[in-house]
């Protein structure tokens, strides 16, 4: 899909440029580990949600805003709440209603990502904690992480993800199995099952 390289270029131009409070993360140098994890979310999503996110990502670059910086900007109320009252006034206000968004698509995300690591201990145990209240300055949340992300997108694209996940509630579907399913299959596995019995041998 040549939009989601459109936004995997866009995104790592923009994570590239981050400038961290403890100097620069090595994460910023991986750019085969960026293209696979973010990749893998990217192609779980549908044709509004992207063109929509992309429209997002050429508004902020043309306004000279970083969205992966405002991205962990935002996280830090929850991992680090002293530097977050340095920056905060730097960061676009999250009005209500888009906060409420937020809130309803990460309690369904974090209930999904719950069921899945029941399912699949040793993928799901790789990643990070799930819930807020386990943040911490060394090891930020699923929760929060997601938060902090839906906060740098339009209500527009906010809009169309909602849309999208009530869409696979009804089919009981679930995108944090989708994305995980891409992501296995991106290290080159068959399954999400084939890489937790791998791991399990190991």
């Amino acid at each position: 899909m040549i939009i989601v390289q459109q936004i995997l270029d866009m995104e790592w131009n923009m994570f590239d440029s981050v400038n961290n409070i403890g100097g620069r993360a090595s994460c910023q140098d991986d750019l085969k580990t960026f293209t696979i994890q973010r990749g893998s979310q990217l192609r779980a999503w549908n044709d509004d949600m992207l063109h929509s996110y992309f429209d997002d990502l050429k508004a902020a670059g043309e306004a000279g805003r970083n969205l992966l910086a405002e991205k962990y900007g935002y996280m830090m109320e929850h991992t680090s709440p002293a530097e977050y009252d340095a920056i905060k006034d730097q960061l676009p206000p999250v009005p209500a209603e888009k906060k409420a968004l937020i809130d309803k698509i990460a309690a369904i995300q974090v209930a999904w990502l719950e069921e899945l690591s029941a399912r699949y201990p040793r993928v799901s145990g790789n990643g990070r904690p799930i819930h807020q209240s386990e943040d911490s300055l060394y090891g930020t949340s699923f929760e929060t992480y997601l938060k902090g992300e839906l906060a740098t997108y339009s209500e527009k694209t906010l809009n169309y993800y909602m849309a999208y996940v009530n869409a696979l509630l009804r089919e009981e579907r679930n995108l944090n199995e989708i994305i995980l399913q891409n992501t296995c299959l991106a290290y080159g596995y068959q399954s999400i099952e084939d890489a937790e019995q791998k791991m399990a041998n190991h």
